[in-house]
């Protein structure tokens, strides 16, 4: 039972992903927005409330530890494994944005503060408070430093259409429900199993929930470079590592406050801390190919290795 509802949540992820991409396509096309903003804001915030609800729901069940290790977990899998299988299959990426002087110190941030929030072993209310406000200024920033135009790479096809937002706010809605909808079940099925052989809620948290709640963004991801946006893609990455942070923790810690164990989980937070310093390493060297791919597929595969 558990594998016919991993293909059919596949199937609505895959599906859910399509409509995500040429309905934020259309969005962006109307108000001539940049493939990267949309990717970082409608895409990102959308993907990433599998991980707010996975976060908020265990916090509200007293579980810190799979709150904080979903959101650990999940910025790890979306810059390792995502973004690691973009610049891989990628065949050329060339951002028109400057992605490293303008969005690095959003990928640093974010982990910066963290840090210094759980050094007395606890995310407080008034750190979740921080946290949304960091939110505000993320979005405040990226339409702030957005003066580019639509690249020129938009679907042809939807460049006819005539744009009707009832459909597309409908489409949208879809696109969203299928892809959080089949991560969910991806999520529960493998959970259930998880506990059946009796892992921790730690490694469940981690592990589990943070692949499957990651699993929308690395599909859309995909879907997105089948369409010729990979751009789209790395700002979808960003903009959900903000969101994880700021808008996943931060609700999260409004709900209860979150204990984090500093010495188990160590390695984790090392491995997200050397995932957020490569991606930086990747931008300023402009590495969006098979070289960039492999740095962080590495940190993947020593993530999991630990982990396993």
């Amino acid at each position: 039972m558990d594998f016919i509802i991993f293909i059919a949540a596949m199937t609505a992820l895959i599906y859910g992903a399509d409509f995500v991409i040429k309905e934020s396509e259309r969005i962006a096309l109307h108000f001539n927005i940049s493939h990267y903003v949309i990717g970082a804001t409608l895409i990102a915030f959308g993907t990433s409330l599998p991980e707010m609800a996975a976060s908020m729901m265990a916090s509200y069940a007293g579980k810190s530890d799979m709150a904080v290790a979903n959101v650990v977990g999940s910025v790890i899998f979306n810059i390792t494994l995502v973004l690691g299988v973009v610049f891989f299959i990628s065949k050329k990426m060339v951002p028109k944005r400057d992605l490293f002087s303008l969005d690095s110190a959003w990928i640093v941030i974010p982990v910066v503060i963290f840090f210094i929030m759980i050094q007395d072993g606890e995310i407080s209310r008034a750190d979740g408070i921080l946290y949304l406000l960091l939110m505000l200024s993320y979005l405040i920033f990226l339409f702030g430093s957005s003066k580019e135009t639509l690249e020129s790479d938009i679907d042809e096809e939807l460049v006819k259409e005539k744009f009707n937002w009832g459909l597309t706010i409908a489409l949208l809605l879809v696109g969203f429900v299928l892809t959080i909808g089949g991560a969910n079940f991806v999520v529960e099925s493998g959970t259930n199993i998880a506990r059946s052989f009796g892992v921790s809620e730690w490694i469940i948290g981690l592990f589990l929930i943070a692949l499957g709640t990651s699993l929308p963004e690395l599909v859309v991801s995909l879907v997105a470079i089948k369409k010729g946006n990979a751009e789209m893609s790395i700002g979808n990455i960003i903009g959900s590592n903000v969101a994880n942070f700021s808008m996943v923790l931060g609700s999260a810690s409004l709900v209860s406050p979150l204990i984090v164990d500093l010495v188990a989980t160590k390695f984790d937070l090392f491995i997200m801390a050397a995932a957020s310093i490569t991606l930086v390493f990747i931008l300023a060297n402009k590495l969006y190919n098979r070289a960039g791919a492999i740095f962080l597929l590495i940190i993947l595969a020593l993530f999991i290795q630990n982990a396993v």
